[in-house]
């Protein structure tokens, strides 16, 4: 599997666009569809659908005329580097079905492991119509509620990488601001028109009478499983969200609530905004749910003005602490959903996750570590429904490539590699850096990182290539994380004197 950084510098001009001209413009392929999943990580399956002959060899490249960005994305060197550099490694071709994803929630059937979590990407019948015609094996719908719902604007802001794409983004969102006579009247159209889709049905009661009645009403709508929200931070007041989530008492009272109203399965939404969350999930089992959905958003504040000292996003004047959600907080996504699965009172629960998701290896990591079904929404938000393409794609040729029959076969084979401390670490060895000096470009930012950061093992010999001072290494491997070029790797392994 090759690295995305292989292709990053040549897509970084790339719009992903809507309707993308480039395809329309090719008589052959479809450059966009390539491009996208080149983004998403995904080279491997973009390579096996080109054919044999490298249809961008003789061709004048129409496509990169027709670019939003005339000629700023080099569309044919791309495609011709995937077919020379990438096509002749592939190990096996596409799998033609996608039986390998199929799987289940609490034993209800799931097409794949791929569900639109819940906001504003799965609030309106058509969304989800739509969503679910693109591939999408189910939806949590935007969590049903009682409360008069009145929304900010604007609502969002984020956290940018230098090539515009998004980090980290934040949410002043509440929750549906439909009535719940309409909510309801969405689910049973949807399961009529989608029966085999999965319907996750989020709700929020105010009191235990409440908790009850939504989960009785929203079975009888149709919802596969309802989802009980104890964690949004932007509905915390009074009692409700997030504050729930922090209180393990809360959690089981309003979840044996809910079971009181419904005998289909439950899931208890918990709040990341915990030092653990294992107390949380542990109530919400003595009071009946059936698994554990997990990451909410987490408080935030992002950005303060320095001419208006106001942070964003700012409304009138005010902002608030708000949601963070992106590809910035999957490593601490990862930690609580490995701390759930290693939670032996919480064994046969089942997990679905969310927190950062926005390609197959993403929601590989999540799987790897014990969820058995993944959620998304920041990224849909960013790139679309699409991205269900590459996710389900991508997912499919990492199982059948490793000889996975079903992505069960894959669910939690990282648990015994992880551990909540560092103690049981071994400390004998040091693990060299490699300097592949044919890829050095003599900028010295390992150098720089080494002295100012590290243990000064780092020189540059007159020709700007890195030297290393072994009786000074540690083994931090600091260069290999910021070297831009890529050219630095881990190496030969010492063990440690025993003094």
């Amino acid at each position: 599997m090759l690295e995305r950084q292989f292709f990053r510098s040549d897509m970084v001009r790339c719009a992903l666009c809507s309707e993308a001209p480039c395809s329309s413009a090719c008589g052959k392929l479809d450059p966009a569809s390539l491009l996208r999943s080149i983004w998403f990580d995904n080279e491997n399956t973009a390579a096996g659908k080109l054919p044999d002959d490298n249809p961008c060899a003789v061709c004048p490249a129409p496509c990169e005329d027709a670019c939003v960005r005339a000629h700023e994305v080099p569309v044919r060197k791309i495609i011709t580097k995937l077919h020379d550099e990438v096509r002749p490694t592939l190990d096996i071709l596409q799998p033609e079905d996608e039986e390998r994803l199929r799987t289940d929630l609490c034993s209800v059937p799931l097409e794949n492991p791929f569900l639109l979590s819940s906001s504003v990407v799965a609030s309106t019948y058509d969304m989800c119509a739509r969503a679910f015609e693109a591939g999408w094996a189910g939806a949590a719908f935007k969590t049903v509620c009682s409360f008069d719902i009145h929304e900010a604007s604007p609502r969002f802001s984020a956290v940018t990488g230098s090539d515009g794409s998004i980090i980290g983004f934040k949410n002043i969102e509440q929750l549906s601001d439909h009535s719940v006579w309409e909510n309801m009247e969405i689910f049973r159209r949807l399961k009529v028109n989608y029966p085999s889709k999965f319907i996750l049905a989020s709700i929020m009661g105010k009191d235990e009478e409440e908790w009850e009645s939504l989960a009785k009403l929203c079975e009888e709508s149709g919802a596969d499983a309802v989802e009980l929200n104890f964690s949004c931070p932007n509905m915390a007041d009074g009692g409700l969200g997030s504050d729930i989530g922090q209180v393990p008492e809360l959690v089981e009272r309003f979840t044996a609530a809910a079971r009181r109203g419904t005998k289909i399965p439950i899931l208890a939404k918990l709040t990341p905004n915990v030092g653990r969350m294992s107390p949380a999930g542990e109530a919400a089992l003595r009071g009946g749910a059936d698994g554990l959905a997990a990451i909410n958003t987490i408080k935030s504040i992002i950005g303060v003005n320095p001419h208006t000292y106001i942070s964003s996003p700012a409304v009138h004047g005010m902002s608030a602490v708000g949601g963070y959600s992106g590809n910035a907080v999957k490593p601490i996504a990862l930690r609580f959903i490995a701390e759930l699965a290693q939670n032996p009172v919480l064994s046969g629960m089942h997990l679905s996750a969310m927190g950062g998701v926005e390609n197959w290896s993403d929601a590989l990591e999540f799987i790897l570590l014990g969820a058995g079904s993944v959620q998304v929404t920041t990224a849909v938000m960013q790139y679309g429904y699409r991205i269900i393409d590459d996710l389900k794609a991508g997912l499919n040729y990492y199982l059948a490539d490793k000889g996975f029959r079903n992505v069960k076969e894959a669910t939690g084979l990282a648990l015994d590699s992880v551990s909540e401390t560092t103690d049981i670490l071994e400390r004998d060895t040091v693990i060299y850096p490699r300097f592949h000096r044919e890829k050095c470009i003599g900028c010295g930012r390992c150098r720089i990182s080494c002295m100012d950061g590290g243990h000064q093992a780092i020189r540059l010999n007159q020709d700007r290539k890195p030297v290393l001072d072994a009786k000074k290494c540690v083994g931090c491997h600091l260069c290999v994380l910021v070297c831009p070029e890529h050219a630095v790797t881990p190496g030969r392994k010492r063990i440690k004197k025993i003094t």
